[in-house]
């Protein structure tokens, strides 16, 4: 089945939150307290996804992967929310569904990704894997990204330790 790939839109923030909250509970099990787990909920993913679509700023693009009407993958990208990142375009998101994964679907959303990133001024894109994420880290290396550091990423509620990646090809 065609997987499309477009803009999210209002109307959009609760699928979204719902599959937000499951790929992250699934990524992020075993490397966060039972707190942060209990605290970011869906609800408050909801909120956070209404917030950015909501007050939409000029840095950022937020995609949405569907499949058959049913969402299976989230992308979003701004300017670069610390000076680690060096001036390139920050990929801020990116979940997809699991029942997909393996299929060429984060490549793909990483290339839209990354194009919207060139569209907005940037040369280049950069993003914070969380430390402990070994499958996104063997992700983002696969498309050629390259170690550049590592920062804390003070979040709204999880302060987490993050490697930065960068690339300079696309998809990434």
């Amino acid at each position: 089945m065609e997987i499309t790939i477009r803009p999210a839109l209002a109307h959009d923030v609760a699928e979204m939150a719902r599959l937000h909250r499951a790929i992250w509970c699934d990524t992020y099990r075993d490397l966060v307290s039972a707190e942060i787990y209990q605290a970011l909920d869906e609800d408050f993913r909801r909120r956070r996804w209404a917030d950015i679509l909501e007050n939409p700023r000029r840095d950022q693009r937020v995609l949405l992967a569907e499949q058959g009407g049913l969402l299976v993958g989230i992308g979003a990208i701004n300017a670069p929310s610390d000076a680690i990142f060096e001036g390139r375009g920050e990929i801020k998101s990116l979940y997809i569904d699991a029942s997909i994964k393996r299929q060429g679907l984060g490549r793909r959303l990483m290339r839209e990704l990354a194009r919207e990133l060139l569209s907005m001024g940037y040369s280049g894109a950069a993003l914070g894997v969380v430390v402990g994420n070994e499958s996104a880290i063997a992700f983002y290396r696969a498309l050629g990204g390259q170690l550049i550091g590592r920062y804390t990423d003070p979040g709204p509620i999880w302060r987490s330790d993050n490697f930065i990646l960068h690339g300079t090809t696309c998809p990434f």
